[in-house]
């Protein structure tokens, strides 16, 4: 792992732009290095993973957690209590379920609803329309605050074809009036800076190669 490339990227980008450094398959000492250049925010996908991380590094209170994977109902309550930052919620009933457990936890998490913006079927989601419709019920939900949307393109897009889906879920943030939208990776951060991102997933462009 490279440092400078952590600053090197800090220095590139528009200071309403937050990185989230996706410090999944990294071990906590790289945490503990990016974190000691100014880097609070860290995401993580696997549960089990990022708790035993949260472990070795409870003494560094600066960190917010983000849950970025793929959420398994059984484990909404372990990512209520451990995160601050949940990027994934990808449908009404998880949502519904988040609120309530919540509300029994005493915790308000900051969510990010995840939306699918193409036909990919490795992708979950909130169908925008089903979003929109939904809108005034999710509005009325308890102990979450909802910040923006996330979305992951798919693999393989051209730079004009990530910028547009991008632009997509800007458009569909602003019509909802929700401040962030967290899109782009270490892949195509920069057409997602242009289309209006608020945070930046990144890894492997700052901590290097996984193994």
């Amino acid at each position: 792992m490279k440092p400078a490339n952590y600053l090197e990227i800090k220095n590139k980008i528009p200071s309403n732009v937050n990185i989230l450094a996706v410090s999944k398959g990294f071990k906590s000492q790289e945490i503990k290095t990016i974190q000691n250049l100014g880097q609070n925010d860290f995401g993580e996908s696997k549960f089990q993973e990022a708790f035993e991380k949260q472990q070795i590094l409870k003494d560094l209170k600066q960190i917010n957690w983000h849950f970025i994977g793929r959420i398994q109902s059984n484990k909404i309550r372990k990512i209520v209590q451990n995160f601050k930052y949940i990027h994934s919620v990808d449908s009404f009933e998880k949502l519904q379920k988040i609120s309530n457990i919540s509300h029994e936890e005493e915790k308000n998490p900051l969510i990010l609803l995840q939306v699918k913006l193409s036909d990919d079927p490795t992708k979950g989601g909130f169908d925008p329309k089903f979003l929109k419709l939904k809108w005034g019920e999710i509005q009325e939900l308890k102990n979450i605050k909802l910040t923006g949307l996330m979305t992951i393109n798919p693999k393989g897009l051209s730079s004009k074809e990530n910028s547009e889906l991008f632009k997509k879920c800007r458009a569909l943030a602003d019509s909802l009036q929700l401040p962030d939208c967290s899109m782009g990776m270490s892949g195509d951060w920069k057409e997602a800076i242009d289309a209006g991102s608020t945070w930046l997933r990144l890894g492997s462009l700052i901590f290097g190669g996984r193994f």
